[in-house]
């Protein structure tokens, strides 16, 4: 039985990785979903693959780094769909790296897209959500918890959406609205290959042998994949998961160490 049947969903970051598997996922379980990424070609590949499935999706090309635009997928769901029910904070990715190479521009850019993207959305669809008594989930990552020195801005970018995130959950119990986050350990995105191939072009070994490693010295289960996170996603978004309000989840096969 599907569980989110006359649901509709705005995923952002929805063209590749997680936010395309969420996108699919939700879709699966019978919302209409409205996708958003800046890639248009790669977001029509993904409606075509939800439709292929059965399910019905839109998408709008966005950046969502220029603040006119959550406010424009925002109107798009509208326009479209006639009503928000769920709004995933997908998008961002933050560039890695010593702090000392790490300009203002970089920073900026970091918390323009992954916070601020999401913050304006959030502000922008909360009217809806609360009407529909709607949910917020937010990606945001385990380095919110853990940062680390290779990753200073993502640490920071991650830290202030799961505040913002605790900050939302309380104003949705006034108003309705279910507000949690998601924080993916390393999962097998594009973004992931590209690293483990860097790690085993510096090692001399092969692909398979370096994500090993990698699973070893991190001491972790294994290395996620998008779908089981869209899986979380669903189970919080569906009458199941609605107990959960101000949830930080860790879904890293065990990277976060501390309580």
């Amino acid at each position: 039985m599907s569980t989110l049947n006359g649901k509709i969903a705005i995923i952002t970051g929805a063209s590749r990785g997680i936010g395309r598997a969420i996108a699919l996922r939700l879709a699966k379980e019978g919302a209409r979903t409205a996708l958003c990424a800046r890639d248009a070609d790669a977001l029509t590949s993904a409606v075509r693959e939800i439709e292929s499935a059965g399910g019905i999706a839109a998408s709008i090309a966005l950046d969502l780094r220029l603040p006119d635009s959550p406010a424009c997928l925002a109107d798009f769901a509208m326009d479209t769909f006639e009503g928000i029910d769920i709004v995933v904070n997908n998008a961002g990715a933050t560039k890695r790296g010593e702090f000392a190479g790490l300009t203002d521009d970089d920073w900026a850019d970091g918390f323009a897209l992954k916070f601020f993207g999401a913050v304006r959305l959030t502000r922008a669809a909360w009217p809806h959500l609360q009407t529909r008594s709607g949910s917020v989930v937010n990606i945001s990552g385990i380095g919110g918890r853990t940062p680390g020195s290779q990753f200073t801005i993502g640490g920071s970018v991650n830290a202030a959406l799961l505040s913002f995130t605790k900050a939302m959950a309380e104003t949705g119990v006034r108003d309705g609205v279910q507000v949690n986050a998601i924080n993916p350990g390393t999962i097998r995105t594009d973004r992931y290959q590209t690293r483990i191939a860097a790690i085993a072009a510096e090692q001399q070994i092969d692909p398979a042998e370096a994500e090993r490693r990698f699973v070893q010295q991190e001491r972790i289960v294994r290395i996620g994949e998008p779908e089981d996170i869209a899986s979380l996603v669903a189970f919080v978004t569906s009458p199941e998961g609605r107990y959960l309000q101000g949830a930080l989840i860790d879904m890293d096969g065990g990277a976060t160490k501390t309580i």
